[in-house]
């Protein structure tokens, strides 16, 4: 959500201290909390995925909350999403949850060129995610990455070297298979 300032940091803390409470009987996850731009928007989730039910009432709960403690001075809007297929990863605990996951990661500028890595998350602490690309560990400290994200296979299938698309398999008779 752009750059953060510690306003913004300062709002995601007070808002995440008031959330979470308020989801723990629902069985409800506060993934995220991100605040920028005159927008709030609240990542939740559950164990087994979340509902567009339980997200009505997790926005209905947390709303009546907000409204009441009024913990952001001015106006926004509130927004409360699941983390999607290609779930953002922002903290230590996100990147521990998704060791064993395909992850890109995309570092702030810096001496060495290279700003996108693309590759199997194999370990994740408060300080450095270890990332297994082309058979080899590289070690990534988190305070130089920009941003990361899951990455879900859509199943597209592989392309050649030369970036064309495999040959569709035949049928007998000569025509492509449906």
């Amino acid at each position: 959500m752009g750059d953060r300032t510690q306003s913004d940091s300062g709002v995601e803390t007070r808002v995440r201290s008031l959330a979470a409470p308020l989801l723990e009987p629902l069985g409800v996850e506060l993934e995220d909390v991100q605040w920028g731009g005159g927008r709030l928007r609240l990542v939740v989730d559950t164990a087994e995925g979340i509902d567009s039910g339980t997200l009505v009432l997790v926005t209905r709960t947390i709303s009546t909350e907000l409204d009441a403690a009024d913990p952001i001075p001015s106006r926004y809007t509130l927004e409360i999403t699941s983390p999607g297929v290609e779930r953002p990863l922002r903290r230590p605990e996100q990147y521990r949850k998704a060791v064993g996951s395909t992850v890109a990661v995309k570092l702030r500028p810096g001496d060495d060129g290279e700003r996108r890595i693309e590759g199997r998350l194999v370990a994740a602490d408060d300080e450095v995610i270890t990332l297994e690309t082309g058979g080899e560990r590289r070690e990534v400290p988190l305070d130089v990455v920009e941003r990361a994200r899951t990455v879900f296979d859509w199943g597209r299938p592989a392309r050649r070297r030369n970036g064309a698309k495999p040959a569709e398999p035949v049928r007998a008779e000569g025509g492509p298979v449906a």
